[in-house]
Formats: C-alpha cells, sequence, structure tokens
C-alpha cells in the first residue's frame, strides 16, 4: 500500500513538472515568434520608407501588415528617415509578449 501511495505522488509530481515546463516552453516560443515580427516588420517599414520596395502602402501600415502575418500585432511605429522602429506583441495563455526592433542603412 505505501508503495501505491508513493508511485502516485511521483507521478503527480511528475505531471506538474511537465505541465510547468510545457507552459515555459509556449512563452520562450510566443516570445521568439513576436522577436522575428518585429525584426521582419521593421525591415518592410524600412524598405517601404527607402523604395527598396515598391508598395502603395505607407512604411508603418506595410509593417502592421507584416507583423500581422507572423502572427503579431505591431503596438507602434517611428520613421526617422529611413529608419524604422517597430514594436509589436504576441498573446500566449493571456499574457503580452512584447518585442522590438529596429532596421535601416548602415550607419556611417
Amino acid at each position: 500500500m505505501a508503495g501505491s501511495a508513493l508511485a502516485a505522488g511521483v507521478l503527480a509530481v511528475a505531471a506538474a513538472l511537465s505541465l510547468g515546463l510545457a507552459a515555459v516552453g509556449g512563452a520562450a516560443v510566443t516570445a521568439q515568434r513576436a522577436a522575428g515580427a518585429a525584426d521582419a516588420a521593421a525591415l518592410a517599414a524600412a524598405d517601404a520608407a527607402s523604395g527598396a520596395v515598391p508598395t502603395d502602402e505607407q512604411p508603418c501600415a506595410l509593417a502592421g501588415r507584416v507583423a500581422l502575418a507572423a502572427g503579431a500585432t505591431l503596438t507602434g511605429c517611428v520613421l526617422e528617415g529611413f529608419v524604422a522602429t517597430v514594436e509589436v506583441q504576441a498573446a500566449y495563455a493571456g499574457l503580452a509578449a512584447v518585442s522590438r526592433a529596429r532596421a535601416g542603412p548602415p550607419e556611417g
């Protein structure tokens, strides 16, 4: 009987750890997805601002569309010349993963 209780306890602890690791892994994946979306959105906005990508859209509108395609929402976009700075947000389990990125021509 004591062995059964011990086995049940070990299984309960293992299940709790597995659920915790799955939640942490999901949050890490969401953070990486947000970072990738921010990078892509910043590059799209900078390319549109410089004319490297011909488009009828405004650079920040294009950045919003790219972020949405990458599974995130554009929450901020600032253009300074050909340099774009964006902020995106992606949700996971009711929490927000926020990422910022900047893109433009090389300095110097």
